[in-house]
């Protein structure tokens, strides 16, 4: 059993409209949130033995927020990166690590979802991330392998999903 976690970047800062996506950073909401969902990872208990991360200046920025302390691969392949390309980096960087954290990016971190877990492993959790994966998301899996090259679809189930707004209401969404 080998758990998979991902990690989307917090509320990115669009008030410089002249920045490339890239280099976009963070708001005052996303490191809010950023902080607070990397409290919560802390008291959640999982030690990430290879945090993999996108090399984008939101996902940096996330990062020194919620896990100031952590050793971290950069990989450019993690760049709005599909659900195929973000299990190959895994698989390419796990290593015999029993846990895997992936900073990133939406479409692809929701696409890891629905490609992980099977029908028979849908959840509230399931369904919940299925129907929206907000900015600083963490959802963690179980996944049924015993080496990362066989980090496969259908082979995992969500067992843990903590978002921002479910840990303060204040950073829920603005309407």
């Amino acid at each position: 059993m080998k758990l998979l976690g991902l990690l989307r970047h917090a509320k990115s800062d669009w008030d410089d409209m002249a920045k490339r996506d890239f280099d976009r950073g963070l708001n005052d909401r996303g490191r809010r949130g950023a902080a607070l969902i990397g409290q919560h990872m802390r008291d959640h208990g999982i030690k990430w033995e290879k945090v993999l991360a996108s090399p984008a200046e939101r996902v940096r920025r996330t990062l020194d927020e919620a896990m100031p302390d952590a050793e971290v691969i950069f990989d450019d392949r993690l760049y709005l990166a599909s659900s195929d390309t973000i299990l190959e980096v895994v698989q390419d960087h796990a290593g015999d690590a029993g846990t895997v954290l992936v900073v990133g990016h939406n479409p692809g971190l929701q696409e890891v979802v629905m490609d992980l877990v099977p029908p028979q492993n849908e959840n509230n959790l399931f369904d919940e991330a299925a129907r929206k994966l907000p900015t600083a998301s963490y959802a963690v899996f179980e996944c049924d392998i015993d080496d990362w090259s066989k980090l496969k679809l259908g082979c995992g189930k969500l067992n843990h999903l903590a978002r921002p707004r479910d840990l303060d209401p204040e950073l829920g969404p603005e309407y």
